[in-house]
């Protein structure tokens, strides 16, 4: 899978989370869309949102439980994508290595 993006702003600071084990890179594309490209380690992390955001599995696989879903854990891969509203949170299992981009709506 690959994409030409023409244009971006790159913020060249890592963004660090949960000691290495996730980290991404911001940039900002022509549309002024904020979007982060990142790599998961294997593991179980908790992420808060403040914005809507569209996380995209690009290689990997994982699972994740939405807030207020209970007990809902879906399966995600490479390819497929999930929404998570603004001021929520969920849960992520980590299986492989899962590469990903995630929008902010």
């Amino acid at each position: 899978m690959s994409f030409i993006e023409k244009n971006v702003d790159l913020l060249k600071k890592a963004n660090i989370y949960f000691d290495g084990r996730v980290t991404s890179r911001n940039y900002t594309d022509s549309d002024g869309v904020i979007k982060s490209l990142g790599i998961m380690l294997p593991g179980e992390y908790t992420f808060n949102t403040k914005a809507p955001e569209k996380m995209e599995i690009l290689s990997g696989k994982v699972e994740v439980l939405l807030a207020g879903m209970e007990s809902n854990w879906e399966t995600y891969e490479g390819g497929d994508l999930f929404e998570v509203p603004a001021n929520s949170s969920f849960e992520i299992k980590v299986d492989d290595i899962t590469d990903y981009c995630c929008t902010y709506l």
